[in-house]
């Protein structure tokens, strides 16, 4: 594979005086990087630098708050049976863990229930609410978390079993519209909501505020909980904006402070420092904590958020990161297969998307594997689960420009159902439909794009130095941070870059590069580079930079995303 980035500057919009304060601690590069996030004059960047937890909005101002948060003190007053329905991945999870741990400091004892992927799929499904009966006490009052907007007819079962419902959600609305709740919090069926960019956790984190609001509870600080927050804030690729960030940045902090002492367990287990970023909850927290979900033992995720116990927490921690590598193997296995097919049938200039599938891949690993090729080719991509009965279950990334969403609506002829996000979807297709579904799909991503939005672009923030790349910086860098959604990590390009010596391949097929600009010299890693093409020396090189720690020293780290010729 070689690289095939179009490489293209980042505007700045606007200038870069921010007060001679701010202009005085922030070197130039910063100033630059604060524009471009369309933050202009001092008092929007004091915002954005230095977020606190005091600016965070009204609970209140979510449609139906009130109505969910009468209904939940009836339930607690009357000491009726509640039961939290939720989802098994990070999101889902990790509102489970929260909503449980305010209806418990109200003196409630409420059960939770979360669907086994395979078996019962996503949401309120039929299956999954016949076992969720079965599991525990008919509850009076049941509530879905990261579910249930689209279950207009499993809400309306529940309601006539006489169990109400209230849903916490970010996902959507269905074609059927708004299910009949007692109240459904989702800032998505609002017309002119500001808070559709919060994730579930972000929805029952600010009903644990409008609860508080009403009835304190002695003890009960909502901070320690932000972690939770945090981790699936950063997981479920949210923009972290606004409320979001302030959330985030936040709630990485408490993780640090290893409050959680499953979070704690885990973090040894991943090997994370005490300083936690948005980047190692992506890449080390997130993906153990859905492992579990994906391999069919979504409770092990629970169970290890809610533990009390040490011994406990790092037995399911290491249980997690079990379930995790089980996971990567079946993502190999999968990715190599898929790569196979593609050889073998793949026409890159006609070919706008990646539509395959097998009866021999892991429904819970598919979504993975899609993002991987997505990222590779960039080419909208489906992968799909067949199983015995010929039924596909498939999930689905894009690209900027396709919105998976309209895609699945355009395409819906081929289709048993699907759903989700522009960027991030699921269906369910019959297989002998899947060539149907796949020229249906190219054609609507031909007729809606230009050749240019297929063309994958790399947006460079800004060209530095290598003697600019110092701890100094970083301090006033990181400030910037957390990275994600929306705040996405600044990506530098250096020029004329030389290699001080042979690059040395590492596990993973990662490479280690050694090189030297001027008189300058950095080392960087460059993931996944031992796939690359890559072109004679000297080099043009595009990166990120991070903070690396090691036994208590700091260093500048820098993460390679693109090498090409040098140019002048």
């Amino acid at each position: 594979m070689s690289t095939n980035f179009s490489w293209e500057m980042r505007p700045t919009v606007g200038g870069i005086d921010f007060g001679p304060e701010l202009n005085t601690l922030l070197p130039p590069l910063v100033r630059k990087l604060l524009a471009q996030r369309g933050i202009t004059g001092k008092e929007q960047a004091e915002k954005f630098l230095y977020p606190r937890l005091a600016d965070l909005g009204d609970p209140f101002s979510l449609a139906e708050m009130d109505k969910a948060v009468a209904r939940i003190f009836d339930a607690i007053d009357n000491r009726q049976e509640i039961c939290i329905y939720g989802d098994y991945d990070v999101d889902g999870v990790g509102s489970v863990t929260l909503l449980r741990a305010i209806l418990r400091a109200y003196g409630a004892a409420p059960r939770f229930f979360i669907p086994i992927r395979t078996q019962e799929g996503y949401g309120l499904s039929e299956a999954g609410i016949a076992r969720c009966m079965r599991e525990g006490p008919l509850p009076n009052l049941l509530i879905t978390v990261d579910c249930g907007t689209s279950s207009v007819e499993e809400v309306a079962a529940l309601q006539a079993m006489g169990i109400d419902v209230i849903i916490l959600d970010h996902h959507e609305a269905g074609p059927l519209g708004r299910p009949d709740a007692v109240a459904v919090i989702n800032a998505k069926l609002e017309t002119e909501s500001p808070l559709t960019y919060l994730c579930s956790a972000g929805v029952v984190f600010k009903l644990a505020h409008a609860l508080l609001k009403e009835r304190k509870v002695p003890g009960f600080d909502l901070k320690h909980y932000l972690d939770i927050v945090a981790i699936a804030t950063v997981a479920d690729i949210v923009p972290l904006v606004a409320e979001n960030r302030l959330l985030t940045r936040y709630g990485l902090k408490v993780l640090g402070e290893g409050r959680n002492i499953g979070l704690l367990a885990l973090n040894e287990v991943a090997g994370m420092n005490r300083s936690p970023s948005a980047s190692h909850v992506s890449f080390r927290i997130g993906p153990r904590i859905n492992a579990a979900g994906r391999m069919d033992s979504p409770l092990d995720a629970v169970e290890l958020l809610i533990t009390q116990d040490s011994i406990r927490a790092r037995a399911l921690a290491q249980r997690l990161d079990s379930h995790n590598k089980a996971r990567q193997a079946e993502e190999e296995k999968i990715r190599m297969e898929a790569i196979d097919m593609l050889h073998r049938h793949f026409d890159p200039a006609n070919d706008h998307v990646i539509v395959l599938g097998s009866p021999t891949w892991h429904p819970g690993v598919v979504g993975i594997v899609a993002s991987l090729l997505m990222r590779r080719y960039h080419k909208p991509t489906f992968i799909i689960s067949i199983d015995e009965n010929g039924l596909g279950k498939g999930s689905g990334r894009s690209i900027p420009g396709v919105s998976l969403v309209q895609a699945i609506h355009h395409c819906a002829e081929h289709l048993e159902s699907g759903g989700g996000h522009d960027m991030a979807a699921g269906l369910v297709i019959r297989e002998e439909k899947l060539d149907a579904f796949r020229k249906a799909f190219n054609a609507f991503v031909r007729e809606t794009t230009s050749e240019k939005q297929r063309k994958p672009i790399l947006h460079i923030d800004a060209e530095v130095t290598f003697p600019e790349l110092t701890l100094d910086l970083l301090d006033s860098y990181e400030l910037l941070e957390p990275f994600g959604n929306t705040n996405p990590q600044p990506v530098f390009m250096s020029r004329n870059i030389a290699l001080t010596d042979v690059p040395k391949r590492l596990q993973g097929n990662h490479l280690r590069l050694f090189l030297k600009q001027g008189v300058s010299e950095h080392d960087a890693i460059y993931f996944n580079g031992g796939e690359m093409r890559l072109p004679d020396p000297p080099w043009d090189i595009a990166f990120t930079i991070t903070r690396n720690v090691w036994r208590g020293r700091s260093s500048l780290s820098i993460s390679i995303q693109d090498i090409r010729s040098s140019e002048p």
